[in-house]
């Protein structure tokens, strides 16, 4: 959005200057410039590398594919921790209690953007069941109880009992991917070799 209103308020100036709009209504053209250098600020400081703001997200986005997905989280997390260090060390040079406020919002999105990562890798090392792929993100499901049975709470390993719980045999439509978060139903899940044999 900041990206828009930058280009928009840009070329607003532009034409207004050219066309001499703003010498009839000078308070406009004030108004207008004012908007035009908040906006060029909070841009600014949404391209920075921070996690989560959009840079630090974009800045993840852009390890994924040399690191993985746990790695680049855990790098974007560092950096993150390592702006909320500098944003604070800003807050109190300048006496800014927003800064703090927005020190502690990011903080607390790096705490969790750390335990995502950590829970990730752990994900990551799980021995993984063969004859199975997510048809997403191509990644075969992790060997365990790590799906959990929405009718009675029973963690149960959904590709060990084709979708069905063991304890109250509810059946489920869809199972989702612990990798990437998406859910098909499980005939969609199977791997080609796997499909051709049940055929």
């Amino acid at each position: 959005m900041n990206v828009v209103l930058f280009f928009v308020l840009t070329l607003t100036g532009m034409l207004g200057r050219s066309h001499g709009w703003f010498a009839a209504v000078p308070n406009i053209h004030a108004l207008l410039r004012a908007i035009w250098y908040i906006n060029l600020g909070l841009l600014t400081f949404n391209l920075l590398p921070i996690y989560p703001l959009d840079g630090g997200q974009i800045l993840r986005s852009l390890l994924w594919f040399v690191l993985g997905r746990a790695r680049s989280l855990m790098v974007a997390v560092s950096i993150g921790f390592i702006g909320v260090a500098g944003l604070v060390a800003l807050a109190l040079w300048i006496h800014s209690a927003w800064f703090v406020v927005l020190s502690f919002f990011i903080l607390m999105n790096c705490w969790g953007g750390l335990k995502q990562a950590r829970a990730l890798s752990r994900l990551a090392k799980l021995p993984r069941r063969e004859g199975f792929t997510c048809p997403c993100c191509k990644l075969a499901p992790p060997i365990g109880a790590f799906w959990k049975c929405a009718q009675c709470g029973q963690p149960f390993d959904t590709f060990e009992t084709q979708a069905v719980c063991p304890k109250c045999n509810a059946r489920f439509a869809v199972t989702g991917c612990l990798d990437c978060r998406r859910a098909y139903p499980m005939n969609e899940w199977m791997a080609p070799a796997l499909v051709t044999s049940a055929s």
